[in-house]
């Protein structure tokens, strides 16, 4: 039996989300967490939280950004940022240490950068120097004010929620004499727009209500343009008080180079470059994880101020002698108390290491999605269509590559394997298949399953919990999880974009390769749970592809678009498997590289041992999900008559077809796989009432 002896430190994460090499990454984890664990926690504590109205105590969160190096974090070198390449990591890592405090700070940190994304992602150059540059603070010596930005999407007044399709800002030409440039009048109201309150941009989504414009777009509107920049009113939410919302209402006359990424005039016509759906498009391609991670940093807050309130939870009382059971483990000397515990804390790892991957994922991308568009443009393949073509012929190409990537090295094809990576189509069609899963699932899954969990660890604080000081600030933490649920889409906005990209050719085929790495992992680390996961994705891709051939009694298509019913469950079983699935990677390269760390080497076998244990359960929990989800879908939709009238089952009942022989028997093997699972539930339970945990939290409570 192991010995869990601390909680997991950054010894630990830096390895398993791979940020050990990174000094600029360590830096701004460092500067987040003390923002964090200080101004962010003495708001909290002080009831900064208790006014919809942005404050000046509010606003000491945007002099700390500051101050910190964090609002330059998603700048490049040239433009005042310290980081150079792909940020999404290092976002995802901010984001991380300032939920673990409190999600509306970290919100606050993030708004500015989503309303530069879009200049970002499909900018001119001139547009992404001049926003970023002013975005940056000032140097010592500048006399200049820092600009703020608010990204405004949709969401009109009175109909919150409308299809990201469907835009209220309308855009005429206000303005166009001959050989000038055209002028625009934007006309833009908005609701639940974040930094209002001291925004000195918007970048907004409109469409065209005049015949000389075509098409929607985006533009970017500021605070000194002739007309309205009227910030609006607070907006009245219940949760992330700790950032600026506002219902604004805008109405101003901007020239047109203003249109984000530039216009041709064509017969007269004002022709933007992009459309608003590719640029929110390319812009909540990544920027969905962060919301997903905040989430899941609070379930692993949890974990610390539970274990401390359960242990003094008699301590001072009259049964409570000092040195029996009662008084030194308190609450933890219940079983239920531990295992409840350990489900929060697997869900907080599982939701932390499939986001983490996801974020990883979007830096590499960045540049092989840079590759493919070099390639078509030399190539003069210009119309998504024809780009479709060019990658469909090449499939098996793709399929190869993917076998490789995920096979060993040692028995790996390394010439081959060389070669169709230096390939930009390939690499591209995988990475792009992969991000249309991981992307909408972080946000999907661990949002979804966060606020059930953080709704667990509230609960057992007890009626302490519901307090306002509860240690930790759980209370508050799950309160906005309600809210992360729905930023940049809702929970049927993510099932959407899943099921148009899970049945392709290329997830099928990293699938299939991620069943094969699972299968090899239960053989070679036993206790992991990678026979499960893989049995589980075994399943779920059969129900997928029966699914995509059979019909209800009325002989309706089961598998389409339309039934949601259907469709939408698969996407959430594959939810629930890419979770354990990125931890149990997490927790193999723990497994090697651990030993390697000067601080990790002496104790290495009982951490990995608690680890292989958690990734188990979760294991589990998500294989028996999945089962559940996929046997309704695969049985529920036919109305058998599955009894006789002494009420057993029929020889020749619907339910015992031949045609679901294999479906049968891979539920089974699902089963068998769970084998010993309870028993590592056990053993994470029991070393919950081991570990040493500080003898108080790091940041204020009241």
């Amino acid at each position: 039996m192991y010995t869990l002896r601390t909680l997991p430190g950054d010894d630990v994460r830096q390895i398993m989300w791979r940020f050990a090499d990174r000094f600029d990454l360590q830096m701004s984890v460092q500067s987040a967490r003390s923002i964090a664990r200080s101004v962010v926690a003495k708001l909290v504590a002080e009831g900064a939280r208790n006014t919809h109205e942005w404050t000046d105590q509010k606003n000491e969160l945007l002099i700390a950004f500051d101050q910190s190096g964090l609002t330059a974090l998603f700048m490049d070198p040239e433009q005042g940022g310290f980081i150079e390449g792909p940020k999404n990591l290092a976002l995802a890592l901010v984001t991380f240490e300032l939920s673990w405090v409190d999600a509306g700070a970290a919100t606050c940190s993030l708004a500015s950068n989503l309303a530069l994304a879009p200049i970002h992602e499909k900018g001119t150059p001139e547009q992404r120097d001049y926003y970023m540059g002013k975005c940056v603070p000032p140097q010592p010596g500048e006399d200049r004010k820092i600009w703020r930005g608010a990204f405004a999407l949709t969401e009109p007044l009175p109909y919150v929620g409308v299809d990201t399709g469907v835009l209220c800002g309308k855009a005429t030409v206000a303005e166009w004499k001959d050989g000038e440039e055209p002028m625009l009048q934007v006309d833009k109201r908005g609701r639940f727009i974040t930094n209002m309150d001291f925004a000195t941009f918007v970048t907004a989504a409109v469409e065209s209500n005049d015949d000389r414009i075509k098409g929607t777009f985006m533009i970017t509107l500021e605070e000194g343009d002739e007309g309205t920049f009227d910030r609006g009113s607070p907006t009245l939410k219940m949760v992330h008080q700790l950032s600026s919302t506002r219902d604004p209402i805008l109405n101003l006359k901007v020239p047109a180079s203003r249109i984000i990424g530039g216009y041709e005039i064509v017969d007269g016509v004002i022709v933007p470059k992009y459309n608003h759906s590719e640029i929110i498009g390319a812009v909540f391609h990544r920027t969905r994880i962060p919301v997903g991670l905040m989430s899941s940093a609070k379930l692993l807050s949890a974990v610390e101020p539970v274990i401390r309130y359960h242990r003094n939870r008699f301590r001072g009382g009259d049964a409570a002698k000092e040195g029996s059971p009662r008084f030194e483990k308190g609450i933890q000397s219940n079983e239920d108390a531990l295992q409840r515990l350990v489900d929060i804390w697997t869900n907080g790892e599982a939701g932390c290491s499939l986001a983490f991957a996801a974020s990883r994922l979007a830096d590499a991308f960045d540049s092989v999605e840079k590759a493919k568009k070099v390639h078509f443009e030399k190539e003069g393949v210009a119309s998504p269509r024809k780009q479709m073509a060019a990658l469909r012929k090449i499939k098996d190409q793709i399929v190869e590559f993917i076998d490789l990537e995920y096979t060993p090295e040692a028995e790996r094809d390394q010439a081959r394997y060389a070669e169709l990576k230096s390939d930009p189509l390939v690499e591209y069609a995988y990475m792009e298949a992969l991000a249309g899963i991981l992307n909408p699932g972080v946000k999907l899954w661990n949002t979804g399953v966060g606020a059930t969990m953080m709704r667990e660890a509230v609960s057992l604080m007890g009626g302490y919990g519901i307090t306002e000081d509860c240690p930790g600030f759980l209370m508050q933490k799950w309160i906005d999880t309600q809210l992360e649920a729905t930023y940049e889409g809702p929970e049927a906005v993510q099932r959407r974009h899943m099921t148009m990209t899970m049945s392709s050719e290329v997830f099928q085929a990293t699938m299939s390769a991620w069943v094969r790495q699972m299968q090899r992992a239960g053989k070679d680390i036993p206790g992991l749970g990678g026979f499960v996961i893989a049995s589980a994705m075994e399943l779920w891709q059969w129900t997928l592809s029966h699914l995509q051939t059979a019909t209800d009694d009325e002989g309706r298509k089961l598998f389409h678009n339309k039934r949601q019913g259907v469709t939408f469950p698969l996407a959430d079983a594959l939810g629930w498997l890419l979770g354990p699935y990125y931890l149990a990677t997490d927790v193999m390269e723990l497994i090697e590289k651990g030993p390697m760390s000067p601080t990790l080497a002496e104790g290495i076998d009982d951490l990995t041992g608690f680890y292989k244990d958690i990734c188990h359960v979760q294991a589990a929990r998500a294989a028996g999900e999945v089962a559940r989800i996929c046997t309704e879908l695969v049985y529920g939709f036919n109305d058998c008559k599955c009894s006789n009238p002494d009420g057993q089952l029929g020889d020749q009942a619907e339910c015992s077809r031949d045609d679901l022989k294999q479906f049968r028997a891979l539920k089974a093997k699902v089963d068998m796989c769970m084998a010993g699972s309870r028993l590592a539930k056990d053993r994470a339970g029991n070393a919950l009432t081991e570990v040493m945990i500080p003898e108080a939290l790091d940041y204020p409570m009241g």
